[in-house]
């Protein structure tokens, strides 16, 4: 077998060990931070505050307050489309905040 040089496969200045703990750290960071998204709650609400909607880290509805002004028999469909808007935008804010959060973990990793 033959041997080329001092190469030892890695990288300058890692050796396996350093990149084992390095790799644990960032595992109990990574079940920390999702633990703490998972009992944060995210809101949003539409039409004035008529429907008001939060969701858990864990992508689910918590909590849905429709005004009782809101309720017209005759336009369901705008009722409707408030419970969706507002139940998307929290959606949307509670996965920005996981990524963000997320990403930097893993962030001086190239991860």
């Amino acid at each position: 077998m033959a041997r080329y040089g001092n190469f030892s496969g890695g990288m300058p200045g890692m050796n396996m060990n350093n990149l084992m703990k390095q790799y644990q750290k960032m595992q109990k960071k990574l079940e920390e931070t999702r633990e703490e998204l998972a009992k944060t709650e995210y809101s949003a609400q539409v039409g004035g505050g008529a429907v008001k909607v939060t969701v858990s880290g864990e992508k689910r509805i918590t909590k849905l307050s429709i005004d009782k002004d809101a309720l017209d028999p005759e336009d369901v469909e705008t009722l409707q489309d408030m419970i969706i808007t507002a139940c998307n935008q929290a959606l949307s804010e509670m996965e920005e905040d996981s990524q963000k959060k997320i990403g930097d973990i893993g962030g001086g990793l190239g991860i």
